[in-house]
């Protein structure tokens, strides 16, 4: 969790110590919330 100025980013989900699953995430910017889910297959 941390403030970033504005732009484009990208994370890298590559962990081993992840489990296969389904985990969800949130974007927020301002008053604009979405959450997601993504599914990590090993």
């Amino acid at each position: 969790n941390e403030v970033k100025s504005m732009g484009r980013y990208e994370v890298e989900f590559g962990n081993n110590r992840l489990a296969s699953g389904v985990y969800f995430y949130r974007l927020q910017a301002g008053n604009y919330i979405q959450t997601k889910k993504m599914m990590m297959i090993k």
